[in-house]
């Protein structure tokens, strides 16, 4: 088992790294606020771990909700139900809840935390490599809006997150890759050596191999760990982890968060963000090459669904979080390895970043 750790003074937090952590019930227990335990789950991870989890609990108030799977889910309804189960149950100030799904399910249930009796613990147990070396690691919680994709929130930080790569066996490949493609975000954006590292063994993590997808993970989490530390609540270089991100959340919110998976459209984001880092002379032609040879070996899109079109594109990219007074501010490569937040970006640039990936768009 690795074990790293989020440096935030008093709310610093572990993230346990290894193969059949969820038996470990030692893991879990230092970090329960209290005698009363909410585990959220979704229909596809409940069947495989549910039990696992709740085993060790035999002393405590455990109760369990198990919501739909999917991105779709992840709105303010869905999270009056998890409140909802809160209230019913009398859970109290020193209640946990833990998270046991992917991105989707850590997201809403750190958020309920974040909410409930204004604020109470919560543990990540992310079940989906993105959710390992993303999503279960930060702080950011949130639910989606029609007009945007996670608009309402708060940064609220876990107790512990618990990454069990035994889960991933069970991950289908096309969640596998979308996991990958935050994995490869880590490269672009602080670490050229991991990103060649990621080219040299591609066909090793999409075949599941342990070893790889463990220092994969490790990686993600070593960066992510080091970003969140430096800068919590993304005042400044936090917000280099959203390479792609103002792109794909507008893939995301106009497909209604149907057919495709958010790493999917991270994936097509990062290849955007350095198609406009060329345009603007700041990279060669030839690393966004690269970057798509490596997108496409693994597996992930490098083209919009064809319902995105440059005006669909301003429109929700205009809403994103790092817009301000008007102004569109993206992350963009100024290297292999090296990123940086920006709004000093001519427009004629972005434009015709917009119109070749909308021009060669693919069906949804």
């Amino acid at each position: 088992m690795k074990t790293l750790q989020v440096e935030l003074a008093e709310r610093s937090y572990p993230i346990h790294i290894g193969s059949g952590l969820l038996r470990q019930a030692e893991l879990l227990m230092p970090h329960l606020a209290g005698r009363q335990v909410l585990v959220v789950s979704n229909e596809t991870v409940a069947p495989l771990y549910l039990d696992a989890v709740t085993a060790a609990l035999t002393d405590y108030q455990v109760e369990t909700l198990v919501l739909p799977d999917g991105e779709s889910t992840k709105n303010l309804q869905t999270l009056e139900k998890i409140l909802s189960v809160l209230l019913e149950q009398g859970f109290g100030r020193n209640c946990t809840l833990i998270a046991l799904g992917g991105g989707v399910i850590g997201d809403m249930t750190g958020f309920a935390a974040a909410c409930y009796q204004r604020g109470v613990a919560y543990i990540q147990i992310p079940t989906t490599l993105l959710a390992q070396v993303d999503s279960s690691v930060g702080g950011k919680t949130a639910v989606n809006h029609a007009l945007g994709k996670n608009m309402i929130g708060a940064f609220h930080q876990p107790r512990a997150v618990i990454a069990d790569t035994d889960v991933l066996g069970t991950l289908p490949d096309r969640e596998l890759a979308a996991g990958l493609a935050e994995v490869i975000k880590y490269g672009l954006i602080r670490d050229a050596g991991f990103y060649t590292w990621l080219e040299q063994n591609m066909t090793a993590l999409r075949n599941h191999d342990t070893a790889a997808l463990t220092h994969a993970i490790e990686q993600s989490c070593r960066h992510k760990a080091a970003v969140v530390a430096a800068d919590e609540r993304e005042s400044g270089q936090r917000a280099l982890l959203n390479l792609g991100h103002t792109f794909g959340h507008a893939i995301e919110t106009g497909l209604n968060y149907h057919d495709w998976l958010h790493g999917e459209a991270v994936a097509t984001g990062m290849l955007m963000a350095a198609d406009l880092s060329a345009r603007l002379g700041w990279i060669e032609p030839g690393v966004v090459e690269r970057i798509a040879q490596l997108l496409t070996a693994t597996g992930l899109p490098v083209q919009p669904p064809a319902i995105m079109t440059p005006e669909l594109f301003r429109r929700h990219m205009a809403v994103d979080k790092k817009a301000r007074d008007g102004q569109v501010y993206l992350i963009l490569l100024e290297a292999l390895g090296a990123a940086v937040v920006t709004g000093d970006y001519a427009d004629d640039a972005l434009a015709a970043t917009l119109e070749h990936f909308c021009r060669t768009a693919q069906p949804a």
